[in-house]
């Protein structure tokens, strides 16, 4: 089966579309009368579903690049704020089914036209693209008629001890998070929204990742961080519903009256994590595998056999101690240390050069989903932050929360669900 792409559901004319689907194209896309674009099968593996109950990009199977960005709205009107979220919807749904961004793209205008898509990924698969959107608690600080709006739980991380944060790289009114199996395919998506954005949002920070550090579906082997590690081992998985309800989705009853928009969604926690690898890979290997608490080989539990065996905090080690130490990370971060609190992680690995002093700046782009983040991440970070030894080797520069609304009808868009 040839493989769908940019140009094979090019939709600047129905016989660009024909010509996709008599080359044997998997799936077939069809132009709305307002330029969105979806697909009418899924036999196409390589398309994500942009509309449904829940936003793609959450419990979606993790993809391996990323590029996120917070954005600042740096216009007062709220006409112009909602018409910007209504046209990112269309954009959006367009390029997760492997559409360029609208139908005219980069070629359709002629030549003496400003092209309305960038053409980066023209020829690129759809590389199960998501873009999911969030809305920081700056949003609703009166502005744009939203204060009524903002749900309780949406109100800045707190400080927590250690932390190092670069205002440059922390906060924003808004999100986007695309993820790809393809880096181009996400920086297009991005660069795409923000440009439509001009004069009315402003880039405020972002974040390229590779190599995703969790598994959000059973069928996904673990990954590794930079560190060497097995990476998110414990982690919700999207078949296991009632985790999902109990600890992602925000319940009907979490939110009332003007910010019942939010029920369904999730609270998005981002962190940029420095790591100080030049010192960890100097450190032996029964210092580097007790500050985790798991063996590096195979990621299981120290005192345990397998990756996905349950840590045994009461076992001991050879020299009569505790074989997870009480200060190890995954020791701190367990469930059953924290009153049961559990999140969904979807974090990264990232590279930014280095930092002028001969060290790689590079890390964990740390993203987590939550039901509350004042009730579950914080905790959590405040017991790592406080103890956990794993502090001798990372730092946070970067910090925000966003609230991330439920999916979409098949007639509804971002501008109309927030404002509506």
């Amino acid at each position: 089966m040839a493989r769908s792409t940019r140009r094979s559901v090019l939709l600047g004319g129905a016989g660009a579309a024909a010509a996709g689907v008599a080359a044997g194209v998997g799936w077939a896309a069809h132009a709305a009368s307002d330029g969105s674009v979806a697909p009418t099968s899924a036999a196409d593996p390589g398309v994500v579903p942009f509309r449904g109950a829940r936003q793609a990009g959450i419990t979606t199977a993790a993809q391996d690049r990323l590029h996120f960005v917070a954005l600042d709205v740096i216009t007062d009107d709220p006409a112009q704020l909602r018409d910007l979220l209504t046209r990112w919807t269309r954009a959006a749904e367009r390029m997760t089914a492997g559409a360029e961004a609208t139908p005219i793209g980069a070629v359709g205008g002629g030549q003496w036209k400003v092209p309305e898509d960038t053409g980066e990924a023209l020829d690129l698969e759809p590389g199960h693209l998501t873009v999911t959107i969030g809305y920081g608690p700056s949003l609703f600080d009166g502005r744009f008629g939203l204060a009524g709006r903002r749900p309780e739980a949406l109100r800045d991380l707190p400080a927590f001890v250690g932390d190092d944060l670069d205002p440059s790289k922390s906060g924003g009114d808004l999100c986007i998070q695309a993820c790809a199996d393809d880096p181009q395919v996400a920086v297009h998506a991005v660069r795409n929204l923000v440009r439509m954005g001009f004069g009315i949002v402003s880039v405020r920070w972002s974040q390229l990742g590779f190599g995703r550090t969790s598994s959000t579906t059973q069928a996904q082997k673990t990954p590794r961080n930079l560190f060497g590690f097995k990476d998110g081992t414990a982690n919700i998985k999207a078949e296991d519903a009632a985790a999902l309800d109990e600890h992602v989705w925000v319940q009907p009853a979490d939110v009332s009256g003007e910010a019942a928009w939010m029920a369904g969604g999730s609270y998005l926690v981002a962190r940029r994590i420095r790591m100080h690898i030049e010192v960890w890979d100097r450190s032996p290997l029964a210092d580097q595998e007790q500050t985790i608490g798991r063996d590096k080989k195979v990621g299981a539990p120290l005192g345990r056999d397998a990756e996905f065996d349950e840590p045994d905090f009461a076992v001991t080690g050879l020299d009569g101690g505790p074989a997870i130490p009480v200060d190890a990370h995954v020791r701190l971060a367990h469930h059953s240390n924290l009153d049961g609190v559990r999140i969904l992680r979807r974090g990264y690995n990232f590279t930014d050069g280095s930092d002028g002093q001969g060290h790689l700046d590079a890390g964990l782009f740390f993203l987590a989903f939550v039901r509350d983040a004042h009730r579950q991440f914080v905790p959590m970070q405040r017991a790592l932050a406080r103890s956990d030894v794993l502090n001798e080797y990372i730092e946070h520069t970067g910090s925000a929360l966003f609230a991330c609304p439920p999916g979409l009808a098949a007639d509804d868009d971002w501008g109309t669900q927030l404002f509506a």
